[in-house]
């Protein structure tokens, strides 16, 4: 994709760049406050840490959420106080070791209860490295996303306490405290404890992922609701959902055991065997600790009873935790929204489509008054053109998948989170472009912010082939004057992010952001999602110079550290094992895993060692990127000469893949190398030819790295280290 030319350029290359502030690797700091240095400050002065920017005080509050005589009664106490063994953790992490408090921030806590259920994102966001047992200096970080980057949040270890009790979240366990310390510091994020004050959990879900989230009203109808919930669950989302009402002090708990306007986790989705068929089932967490829906498929209810006795103990648990199961149906009678949020859309990912790859490119901006901010309204053309423009192209489509997400964010200025919020949405436009006479005539179709319960498209049949490509720099103002229609206020809402899903049919397009009104200033954030299906299919294809030029680097970039730090877990490196489950889930996408057939734990270590060039026995995402690269050039080789991925190589081909890569291929190591890498047919799976190629090709350089004579000498010990580890 090419960016469109502005004031605000810069600002968008500069978010791309590999390593820069706010990235996973090199996190932002909130208030420029380094927990390392603050502690090590602190243990070297022996006194315990005092926040300053986010002090014991009524601002840290908030001026309006508790009267003022209350507010001038809260304590803040430390957990070593109150505890003679205080402990961060207690055992594990768990939904059940959380409790709301008296200010109404369930949204947060029904994100934080669905976040424990998923370690990789949990590990990000609490960090291991610290405690009450070790340098315990009353000082305490969690990591969040915001607005694009992450960032690191330091916090003192003061509660507030009105009465005697804990004014918010308190834990189930008396002596565990990761869940007061982690709200208190989404509450300094945030600008106080006020703020978290009734919200929505789906901007709870991005923050704690960095992922990309999708509300679906249940009201309306939704196509394939249950597969939806059940890829999300099996993909690893996060989700919540909420009943119907306003969030208010002293929310009602109906007959049916539910609670009004109240947030809830989603923690499971099953499809079980029920009497002579099936039922999907929902299984929901209250944030309280307790209260349960009394419905059917409650706690002791006697559906249960028609349901496999393995199946049954192994999902009912008769305990008044808040925890309990409903029907699919019931689910969608007596919630209102749904939100599942993940690094990216897997929650899309149903039927066929499971195991695809999602890519996604991301741009930091600004609606500039007189610039950039032109409005909503295509009739007023000159205005509504300087809108940012980002193009893409969907080559060919698939009329059964959703092949593209696209999520527009907002920045409230200065981090002010009561600050009211824009109405903000964004326009779809189809543009193709043919020779006519000399000219460029140009064809249009327009589609707003519409999920597919209001289907915008008429879908093209064939396979889903996109890539991000830049073709034009911008459309003109002529392009947008041919159209007369004014969006309507649903399409532009007041919300800090926009999602939607889309099935697009081939053609080229632009994605405009823009706020409801012309002049509108606000920094923005925009994240496409697409679909990636393998160029292998396509020999035939021809990209445009562009392309090739500009979107390689981006996207191929983008999809190499998106896969990355998923199968890292968040983490810096990854180890054989978990190499072995990305090379057989994204290039061969389990197809011959599962048969045995795959990338094998063994060939791993071995693709590994010889990559690892701290030795280690890991692989950062410098050494992956490296990594990658082989890979791309040994699949395109491949796919040409056996067909597919999943085909085989002939044993003759591999001298044309030793002379692709200038290595002398004489007979004898032909036939070692048959004997050594291929089946007893002499044929040669991918796998194997890529720990062949790696193999050949390190050994190579490194010939060729230490020859002067054509020999090379080793010691004893530098021998052996090089053959068996590597």
């Amino acid at each position: 994709m090419m960016l469109a030319p502005g004031p605000q350029r810069k600002l968008v290359e500069t978010w791309q760049t590999k390593e820069r502030p706010g990235s996973p690797q090199n996190l932002k700091k909130l208030n420029n406050q380094d927990f390392n240095h603050l502690r090590s400050y602190c243990l070297s002065k022996g006194q315990l840490f005092e926040d300053g920017t986010f002090p014991a005080h009524i601002s840290s509050i908030g001026p309006q959420l508790l009267p003022e005589d209350k507010l001038h009664r809260i304590e803040w106490r430390r957990p070593i106080e109150m505890q003679h063994n205080p402990r961060l953790i207690v055992d594990d992490v768990s939904r059940f070791d959380i409790a709301q408090g008296d200010i109404g921030d369930c949204w947060v806590l029904a994100a934080l209860g669905s976040l424990t259920l998923q370690k990789h994102f949990l590990d990000n966001v609490l960090p291991n490295d610290q405690g009450f047992q070790h340098n315990y200096a009353g000082i305490f970080h969690f990591r969040f996303w915001h607005f694009g980057d992450w960032v690191d949040v330091v916090i003192d270890d003061k509660l507030p306490f009105l009465n005697g009790n804990y004014l918010f979240l308190h834990p189930q366990t008396r002596n565990e405290f990761w869940p007061s310390l982690l709200e208190k510091a989404y509450a300094k994020l945030r600008g106080s404890y006020q703020n978290l004050h009734w919200g929505y959990i789906s901007e709870a879900l991005v923050d704690f992922t960095g992922g990309v989230q999708l509300q679906l009203d249940l009201k309306a109808p939704i196509f394939k609701l249950e597969e939806v919930l059940k890829a999300a669950d099996k993909s690893c989302c996060l989700m919540g959902c909420t009943t119907p009402g306003r969030q208010s002090s002293g929310n009602i708990e109906l007959n049916n055991g539910l609670v009004q306007g109240h947030a809830y986790t989603v923690t499971g989705a099953r499809k079980i065997p029920y009497k002579n068929g099936s039922e999907h089932i929902i299984r929901l967490w209250n944030p309280w600790g307790h209260g349960e829906w009394k419905g059917p498929w409650s706690d002791g209810s006697a559906n249960w009873n028609q349901v496999p006795t393995e199946q049954r103990r192994a999902l009912c648990e008769e305990k008044d935790d808040g925890e309990f199961w409903m029907s699919c149906q019931d689910f969608r009678n007596q919630f209102s929204k749904v939100c599942v949020c993940n690094s990216t859309p897997t929650f899309l990912d149903f039927g066929d489509q499971h195991n695809t790859a999602w890519f996604v490119d991301t741009y930091a901006n600004k609606w500039v008054r007189g610039h950039t901010a032109g409005g909503s309204k295509p009739q007023n053309a000159e205005a509504f053109s300087r809108n940012p423009q980002y193009f893409i192209k969907v080559v060919d489509a698939d009329q059964k998948k959703n092949n593209v997400v696209v999520s527009l964010m907002q920045k409230p200025p200065n981090n002010a989170q009561d600050t009211p919020k824009l109405a903000i949405g964004f326009f779809i436009f189809w543009v193709s472009s043919t020779s006519h006479y000399g000219q460029q005539v140009w064809h249009f179709r327009c589609g707003l912010v519409l999920p597919l319960v209001e289907p915008q498209y008429k879908i093209a049949t064939g396979n889903n082939f996109l890539q991000f490509q830049g073709l034009l720099d911008r459309l003109p103002a002529a392009f947008f004057s041919q159209y007369k229609f004014i969006p309507s206020k649903k399409h532009f809402t007041p919300d800090r992010d926009i999602t939607s899903y889309f099935t697009l049919s081939q053609g080229t397009y632009v994605i405009i952001p823009a706020t409801s009104e012309e002049g509108q200033e606000s920094e923005f954030l925009l994240r496409i999602f697409l679909r990636s299906q393998d160029y292998s299919k396509y020999p035939t294809t021809r990209l445009s110079p562009i392309l090739l030029k500009d979107v390689s680097k981006q996207n191929q970039d983008n999809n190499y550290e998106n896969i990355f730090l998923r199968y890292a877990k968040q983490g810096s490196e990854i180890n054989a094992s978990q190499l072995q489950r990305l090379l057989n889930e994204v290039f061969l996408q389990d197809q011959t895993a599962s048969l045995g057939e795959g990338f094998s734990l063994d060939s791993c270590r071995g693709i590994l060692a010889l990559m690892d060039l701290s030795s280690n026995g890991r692989l950062t995402m410098q050494e992956f990127k490296n990594l990658w690269k082989y890979l791309a050039k040994y699949k395109d080789f491949f796919n040409r000469k056996a067909g597919s991925l999943l085909g085989l190589l002939d044993a003759s081909d591999l001298r044309s893949a030793m002379h692709a890569v200038d290595v002398a291929a004489t007979e004898q190591l032909l036939h070692l190398m048959a004997l050594r890498y291929g089946n007893s047919s002499q044929k040669i799976s991918f796998p194997d030819f890529v720990c062949f190629m790696i193999r050949l090709e390190t050994m190579a350089k490194v010939f060729y790295n230490l020859t002067e004579d054509g020999r090379i000498y080793f010691s004893e010990t530098q021998w052996l280290t090089l053959i068996m580890y590597c």
